[in-house]
Formats: structure tokens, C-alpha cells, sequence
């Protein structure tokens, strides 16, 4: 399936997967500015521009209201999938001053997942993906490299864990206690079920040569 790139104006760690011929690259507001360090040229440049002034020499540009119930990166993520993208990368969505727009990047994988799309959040380090109801197979890219699970929602049920330190088997995790926390991958590759519910899970993954 096609695949999308999503810069975001959050903390930006450096580029794990680099947009291909055929993808679609999208800039939410000021991860614009990640694009020209980069050297990527947008498809779209969104936003309402309250991180950055919108560019003169750039003119594919979607401007909308700073009012509006979308964040720009819940934007980048509807037009993803109005082009038929089922993998999402974002950059820059976690880190900066807020919080908040990391836990709305956090939900908006879910938001991807429920329209048969997958969404990875790329932070320093580390990536996080949703699974709702499915198993996922995850590559051990660092020796007892970190890894953790939580529940995003009232209740998950039946989840089983293998191929790590601490394994799980038909476990439920709650949003009210951390206990999927800090685990560590062993076997080459680790698999987590979720039989009723939604869990987020981010894994460790190798460190980038800093710019």
C-alpha cells in the first residue's frame, strides 16, 4: 500500500525511513522546516502557521483557521488517508513543549488503525504504533532493547507477550496501573496479541548519528 510521510513541528530525532519515489510526503506547520533540513520537498504544506510564517517560495499550500477542531497533524493524517496511504510515518510528533499534542498523536494512531491504516510515531529512540484486537511481530533491533505496552482505552484483554523478559499470557492491562512498562525484547522477534481492546507499544530502536 502507499506509503506517507508526515512531518510534524514537535521534536525531530532524525530520519529512520526516508520517503521514496511514489510516497506521499506531507509538512504540518512548522515540520517544514525539518523538510528543508532534510532536503525532502513536500507534496502539501498544511497548517494554520501558527509555528512558522507561511513560506513565499512554496506554493502547494493548504492554509486553514487556527479555530478548527483538527490539529495540522490530525490534518496530515485525513489527507493520508484520502490518498489511500496504509502506512503513516510521523516525525516530530512527540517532544517540544506539549504534552498534550504528544497524546493527541498517540490517539491519532488509532484513528489511522480504525480506517485500516498503520501509524508509526517516531520519538527519540523509539517508535510506537496502536493495536486494536490483532497480533503484532516486532524485529529485536537492540540487545535488551526496551519495550512497552499500554492500555489506550477503558480495558484490554487477552494479551499475550512472548519472546520477552517479562512474558504475559492472557493478561489485562488498564489505563489506571503502568504495568506493561519498561519490558525488554530477548528472541530476534517478539509478538503481542490483544484479543479485546487497544494497546500502544513502542520499542527501542538503534540510535541515530546526531546532527
Amino acid at each position: 500500500m502507499k506509503r506517507c510521510f508526515i512531518f510534524a513541528a514537535g521534536s525531530y530525532y532524525g530520519l529512520r525511513e526516508a520517503p521514496a519515489a511514489g510516497d506521499l510526503v506531507l509538512a504540518a506547520d512548522a515540520g517544514y522546516r525539518v523538510c528543508l533540513r532534510e532536503g525532502i520537498v513536500p507534496d502539501l504544506l498544511l497548517g494554520d502557521f501558527d509555528s512558522m510564517e507561511q513560506p513565499a517560495d512554496f506554493s502547494r499550500v493548504r492554509r486553514v483557521p487556527v479555530e478548527k477542531d483538527d490539529t495540522d497533524t490530525m490534518l496530515a493524517i485525513k489527507t493520508a488517508l484520502e490518498h489511500g496511504c496504509g502506512t503513516v510515518y510521523l516525525y516530530g510528533g512527540t517532544g517540544g513543549r506539549r504534552l498534550d499534542h504528544t497524546l493527541a498523536n498517540l490517539q491519532s494512531l488509532l484513528y489511522l488503525r480504525r480506517r485500516g491504516a498503520r501509524g508509526y510515531l517516531y520519538d527519540d529512540d523509539f517508535v510506537w504504533t496502536v493495536l486494536e484486537n490483532e497480533t503484532l511481530s516486532i524485529q529485536k533491533e537492540v540487545e535488551w532493547g526496551l519495550f512497552s505496552a499500554f492500555c489506550l482505552g477503558d480495558r484490554a484483554e487477552g494479551i499475550d507477550e512472548t519472546g520477552f523478559q517479562y512474558p504475559l499470557r492472557d493478561a489485562v492491562l488498564t489505563p489506571e496501573f503502568p504495568l506493561g512498562v519498561s519490558n525488554h525484547i530477548l528472541e530476534n522477534t517478539a509478538s503481542i496479541t490483544v484479543r479485546r481492546g487497544v494497546l500502544a507499544v513502542g520499542w527501542q530502536l538503534p540510535p541515530l548519528c546526531k546532527r
